[in-house]
């Protein structure tokens, strides 16, 4: 889920990078990094925490030159320590050479084994290191041929920004499953996972890197050409679901438009099966389910109401990496708007229900707050299987919907009643074809079965 983004030819080039990861801070809150090139040398920086405290003043004006890649990390493979920080960089052949990398490697462990067997040292336990292994070793002539090379034995999610002293160049793995978005600000091109990032910059939108593509920039401009044939699309759709901004287009498409149509659809689906005219209110389990509530009160006809209050000075929590984080996180980050909910009906909606835990927390406070009923509404299916493609769901007994039913699901939570939005129902609210997503957190389908 991590954030990518790059600037190539630009003299203000660390500073705009950290405006486009400070736009994409929310995927990633662990660690964050920037690496810039004067055409001489590299200048980094990373450390641990989020973009506005590990870049200061001082810190920009070290990163020197016309060109920058920079990541904000949420850890999927490898722990959460700064040797995991990215980019990471490397010297080898006597060029300097970086590494961005949004996704997961379904093989990497077998990779790295055979590289260690065969005298690799590596200074991570970030599966990013193993590409830039595999990059060195290769035998091919150019860059662009040793990268493609690498890649070529690596299985998985890739959307990766890679930097030299005079290059900047953007791969996308062959199914697409993380985005990576073109743009340009005056003559200078941008990467992004994110087009809320170009806003910020007042950067224009091009077009998306397309799966399988290589986008070379240099000082010949843009060359792009495919590297890999794609055999068919497979987007995460969790990214419309619950990870990128609103604001966003991802995929080519608009996420506001997409979830505020998953409120809808939901609306639709539970109009023969549940009288919505007894509700009075209804509320989103803010942010990230704000704008499916909108749509889901559009279609129904039952008010729109803040009911919770959420502090914005503290994370995610879902992106947490320890589950007492996140229990502790639950406290603090929401708090229930007495006023609006007391002796109500109400229709609360979210995006997802992973685990469970932070669910029930939310439906005892507002229990508390004195709701009188309440009906729990998910614009998306039951999450029953782990994501081996940068999700943190590796581990299948910690989903709740992996091993309980519907029912059993609402008694754990305690609500009144529990309704998801069906599997085709979400698809066709995106406008796309099914067979253009990964659904494997939904149905088990994976498109890239992981390691054992």
């Amino acid at each position: 889920m991590c954030g990518i983004f790059g600037v190539f030819n630009n003299k203000e080039a660390a500073e705009l990078t950290y405006l486009g990861l400070y736009a994409l801070q929310h995927r990633g809150q662990e660690s964050c990094g920037i690496v810039s090139t004067d055409k001489k040398k590299f200048y980094q920086s990373i450390g641990m925490g989020l973009i506005s405290d590990v870049f200061q003043k001082d810190v920009l004006s070290g990163l020197k030159g016309n060109s920058a890649i920079g990541h904000s990390r949420y850890s999927t493979a490898g722990s959460t320590v700064l040797d995991n920080a990215q980019p990471i960089s490397i010297k080898f052949i006597g060029n300097d050479l970086a590494i961005a990398h949004n996704g997961n490697l379904c093989n990497y462990r077998s990779l790295r084994l055979k590289l260690e067997k065969e005298g690799s040292i590596f200074q991570t336990t970030s599966d990013s290191e193993v590409i830039l292994h595999l990059i060195a070793r290769s035998r091919r002539n150019t860059l662009e041929e040793r990268i493609k090379d690498a890649l070529e034995k690596v299985k998985g999610a890739y959307s990766i920004l890679f930097l030299t002293q005079d290059k900047m160049i953007a791969v996308r793995d062959p199914l697409g499953i993380r985005p990576l978005c073109l743009g340009k600000v005056k003559n200078s091109f941008i990467v992004s996972s994110e087009t809320c990032a170009f806003d910020l910059l007042g950067a224009r939108y091009i077009r998306d890197i397309e799966p399988g593509e290589m986008a070379v920039f240099s000082g010949k401009g843009l060359v792009s050409r495919k590297i890999f044939r794609s055999p068919r699309k497979a987007c995460c759709i969790f990214e419309y679901v619950y990870f990128s901004r609103p604001d966003s287009k991802v995929f080519g498409r608009p996420v506001y438009t997409i979830r505020r149509e998953f409120g809808r659809q939901l609306a639709r689906e539970l109009a023969g099966r549940m009288n919505l005219k007894n509700a009075d209110i209804v509320i989103p389990v803010p942010d990230s389910a704000n704008v499916a509530a909108v749509g889901f009160s559009e279609q129904s006809g039952i008010p729109y109401e803040i009911g919770f209050i959420r502090n914005h000075y503290i994370g995610r929590t879902f992106i947490e990496p320890e589950q007492r984080i996140r229990d502790f996180g639950v406290k603090i980050k929401y708090n229930p708007v007495n006023e609006a909910l007391k002796g109500k009906e109400i229709i609360l909606v979210d995006d997802s229900i992973v685990r469970g835990t932070t669910s029930r927390k939310l439906i005892r406070m507002l229990r508390k707050a004195g709701v009188k009923k309440i009906h729990h509404v998910i614009s998306s299916p039951p999450i029953r299987y782990s994501c081996f493609y940068g999700i943190d769901t590796p581990v299948r007994d910690k989903l709740i919907a992996s091993h309980k039913n519907i029912e059993q699901i609402r008694k754990f939570i305690e609500v009144d009643s529990l309704y998801y939005l069906s599997l085709d129902g979400m698809v066709r609210s995106t406008g796309m074809k099914k067979n253009d997503f990964c659904l494997a957190c939904f149905n088990g389908d994976y498109v890239i079965r992981p390691e054992k």
